[in-house]
C-alpha cells in the first residue's frame, strides 16, 4: 500500500499561483536568486553625490560582547542566495554599505529627504547593534537608503522586483522617490515589482522609511522589549535580512496555463523523477521508492522547476508526521514511527548582531552544537529567522517546533480585536511562507499565554485555520499556561525539573491529557555566571543573573544537576506518557546564563560525553515503549 508523503515544495508554490492569481503566481514562481561576485554599495561602490556636507563613515562598532564572527562580517555580508528553496540564476544582492538617518517622527514619511543620508550603516543589522555600525536604541522612525544600478542584461523586456527578506517593523519604500510600497510585519519578506520605476540607463536611488514600536504596541514582536529585564532583550529596529533585485520573466499576466516541467535528482546528480504539468493549478505527482527524511538521515533532493524559458533550483525532502496511539499512548509518529523528540530551547540572539548572527558560520555552529550532542530538535522560540536557518536545519536533520513571535506581555491589557486579527494575519504568513521545509514538524500559536486572549479561546479556530493551511504538520496551540484542549499537544511548562505526561503538575499547567501528546515544552535553565569576559557586560543584565532558574557554582554542579534531570525525565518516559521535551537553552542571552554555550559561543559549559548519554537514554527508552 503506498504512503502518501509531502514533498512541501513545489505543490506549495502551485498552490500559492493559483491562490494568487495568475500574474502574482508566475511572479512567486520566477522569484528566484543567484549572487554576483560584488554586491551593490559595498565599500567600493562610489558614493552619490552627498546632501550634507559629510557621511559620517561607517565601522564596525565594539559590541558589549564579541563573538569568533564579529570581525568576520565585513562590508559584504550575508553575500548568500536568501531563498535556498527558489533560486534563479539573475539577482543581485544591496547588501552593504548604506546611508541612515533617525525622522522625527511619522509624517517625515511623505517628505523623503535627499540621500546620501548622515550616517553609513551596514545592511542588513539591527541597528542597535555594533554590526550595524549605529549602536543606538530607542529610535522609533528612521530612514535607510542607497544607489543602485540595474545590470544591462536585464534589459529587454524582463521584469524586475526588489525582495526585502525581513524589516523590523513597517516599511515604506521609494524608488526615485515615487512610493513603490508599504508594508508591516517584522519577520516576513516582502516583494515589489519596479520595472516601471527603475531608470535602466544609470543609478536608482532607493529609500526605506522604517517604523518600530517595539513593545510600545501590542505587535508581534516576541522578546524584544524597550523595558529590559531578565528574559526580554534588547530590540531590533530597521532593515535586519538581506535585500536583493531580481529579474523575472512573466510569461501570462491572464489565467492562461503554462506548461512546467520538474526534475527531482539525488545529491549525486541522479534523476529519480521526471514530471510534466501545468501553472496555475494544482498537479501531483508520484516519485518511486524514496528515501525518507529522518533526522538521523536527512535525506534531500534536489529539484529543478522550468516554465518556459526560466529554471527554478530547488530542493524537497519526503516525509510525514502526524499522531498516533502505540501501546495506549498518543505518540508523535515520523514516517509512521514514533519518534521521541528532544532538543533546545533556542532563541537566536548574538551579542554582535542581536536578531541576526553576524554571519552564517555562526548560525550553523549553533545548530551543529545542538546536533553533535545527539538531539534530535530545536523549538525555534518566538522568533522567525532567515530561511538559511531553516535550510541549514533540513540538511543536519534538526526537527523544528515554530513558535509565532508573541504580543507585549509586560502588560496585562487584553489585545484589541484589531490587535488580535493581526497577530493572526501575520501567522498566516509565517506559515504559508515556511512550510515547504521539511524540519519544520509542528506550528506553536501560544507561548505561556504571553498576548493570548483568555476570556474567549481564540486558539480553537486558529488551529483550524492552520490545519486548512498546511495540513502537513501538528500544531502546539499552547505551549505552558492557558491550555483549554486545543492542537496536537498538552505541553506542560516546569523548572527545573519536568513533570513530562506526568500523573502529577504544577500550576499554571493542567492535567496531562492522554488525549493529546505529553510534552515537556520548557524544563532546566540550569544556570551558571561564567568568567566576566565571556558575561554580557551591561549592568541592567547582570543585576538579574541570580534569577536563572537555578543557579551553580561551577560547571561540575551544572553538569551533576542537569544529569539528575535527565534521569528524571527518563524515567518519565519509562513510567508515564511523555514524548519529547525541550531543555533551556541553546546559548546565554544577556542576562540569562543558562545556555548550553555562553552568549560569545567560546564556552561550551556542557560536558558533552556526559549529556549525549544521557540524551540516548532518552531516545533507548522511548524505543523500549514501542
Amino acid at each position: 500500500m503506498p504512503i502518501i508523503l509531502y514533498a512541501h515544495l513545489c505543490l506549495f508554490f502551485l498552490a500559492l499561483a493559483v491562490a494568487a492569481g495568475p500574474q502574482d503566481a508566475y511572479t512567486i514562481f520566477t522569484t528566484v536568486l543567484v549572487t554576483e561576485t560584488k554586491t551593490v554599495g559595498d565599500s567600493n561602490a562610489t558614493p552619490a553625490p552627498s546632501a550634507h556636507a559629510a557621511v559620517v563613515p561607517y565601522q564596525l562598532l565594539r559590541p558589549h560582547l564579541d563573538t569568533p564572527w564579529t570581525d568576520k562580517v565585513g562590508t559584504s555580508p550575508w553575500p548568500q542566495h536568501p531563498r535556498p528553496q527558489l533560486r534563479r540564476e539573475s539577482w543581485r544582492s544591496l547588501n552593504g554599505i548604506w546611508t541612515y538617518q533617525p525622522a522625527q517622527g511619522a509624517g517625515d514619511v511623505k517628505s523623503p529627504p535627499q540621500l546620501p543620508f548622515r550616517q553609513q550603516v551596514l545592511i542588513p543589522s539591527c541597528i542597535e547593534s555594533g554590526i550595524s555600525g549605529i549602536m543606538t536604541e530607542g529610535m522609533t522612525h528612521m530612514w535607510f537608503g542607497t544607489t543602485f544600478t540595474v545590470p544591462d542584461e536585464w534589459k529587454g523586456g524582463k521584469r524586475v522586483l526588489l525582495n526585502f527578506e525581513a524589516v523590523d517593523y513597517e516599511a515604506t519604500v521609494f524608488i526615485n522617490g515615487v512610493e513603490a510600497a508599504f508594508h508591516r510585519g517584522g519577520y516576513f519578506r516582502f516583494s515589489l515589482d519596479i520595472t516601471d520605476k527603475v531608470n535602466f540607463d544609470g543609478p536608482n536611488e532607493l529609500q526605506v522609511f522604517v517604523f518600530d514600536p517595539t513593545d510600545d504596541q501590542s505587535i508581534p514582536q516576541g522578546k524584544q522589549t524597550k523595558r529590559l529585564s531578565h528574559i526580554f532583550y534588547t530590540p531590533c529596529s530597521g532593515i535586519w535580512q538581506t535585500v536583493v533585485i531580481v529579474t523575472v520573466t512573466v510569461h501570462s499576466s491572464k489565467n492562461q496555463s503554462t506548461p512546467i516541467h520538474i526534475e527531482l535528482s539525488t545529491k549525486s546528480g541522479e534523476v529519480v523523477g521526471r514530471f510534466d504539468g501545468a501553472s496555475d493549478r494544482q498537479f501531483v505527482f508520484n516519485v518511486p521508492g524514496p528515501k525518507l527524511w529522518f533526522p538521523e538521515a536527512p535525506t534531500l533532493y534536489n529539484v529543478t522547476v522550468k516554465m518556459g524559458d526560466d529554471l527554478i533550483e530547488s530542493y524537497t525532502g519526503f516525509r510525514t508526521i502526524a499522531t498516533g496511539v502505540v501501546n495506549g499512548i498518543k505518540r508523535p509518529l515520523l514516517n509512521g514511527k514514533f519518534i521521541y523528540m528532544f532538543g533546545p530551547l533556542d532563541q537566536g540572539y548574538w551579542p554582535d548582531g542581536l536578531h541576526l548572527p553576524p554571519t552564517l558560520e555562526a548560525m550553523v555552529y549553533d545548530l551543529e552544537l545542538i546536533k553533535s550532542l545527539g538531539m534530535n530538535l530545536v523549538r525555534k522560540h518566538i522568533k522567525i529567522e532567515p530561511d538559511l536557518f531553516y535550510e541549514a536545519c533540513d540538511r543536519l536533520g534538526l526537527l523544528v517546533m515554530q513558535d509565532m513571535p508573541s504580543m507585549r506581555v509586560h502588560t496585562n491589557a487584553r489585545p484589541t480585536d484589531a490587535e488580535q486579527a493581526e497577530f493572526e494575519r501575520q501567522l498566516e504568513i509565517m506559515i504559508k511562507e515556511h512550510r515547504s521545509y521539511p524540519s519544520i514538524v509542528t506550528w506553536v500559536i501560544y507561548n505561556e499565554g504571553w498576548g493570548q486572549i483568555t476570556d474567549r479561546h481564540p486558539e480553537f479556530h486558529i488551529t483550524d485555520r492552520i490545519r486548512q493551511l498546511d495540513p502537513t504538520r501538528l500544531i502546539n496551540a499552547v505551549t505552558g499556561w492557558h491550555d483549554h484542549g486545543a492542537g496536537d499537544y498538552h505541553d506542560n511548562h516546569h523548572y527545573a525539573d519536568p513533570q513530562c505526561g506526568t500523573p502529577f503538575y504544577s500550576l499554571p499547567n493542567t492535567p496531562y491529557d492522554s488525549n493529546r501528546i505529553g510534552f515537556q515544552g520548557e524544563y532546566g535553565g540550569l544556570g551558571h555566571r561564567p568568567l566576566d569576559e565571556h558575561l554580557w557586560p551591561v549592568e541592567a543584565a547582570v543585576r538579574t543573573i541570580n534569577e536563572t532558574y537555578e543557579m551553580h557554582a561551577d560547571e561540575a554542579s551544572y553538569n551533576y544537576r542537569a544529569h539528575v534531570l535527565f534521569d528524571l525525565l527518563r524515567q518519565q518516559v519509562e513510567r508515564f506518557a511523555c514524548s519529547g521535551a525541550v531543555y533551556t537553552q541553546t546559548s546565554d542571552v544577556e542576562g540569562e546564563v543558562n545556555g548550553l554555550v555562553t552568549y560569545d559561543r567560546r564556552v561550551v559549559r556542557v560536558d558533552v560525553t556526559q549529556w549525549k548519554a544521557d540524551i540516548q537514554a532518552l531516545y533507548n527508552a522511548a524505543a523500549a515503549r514501542t
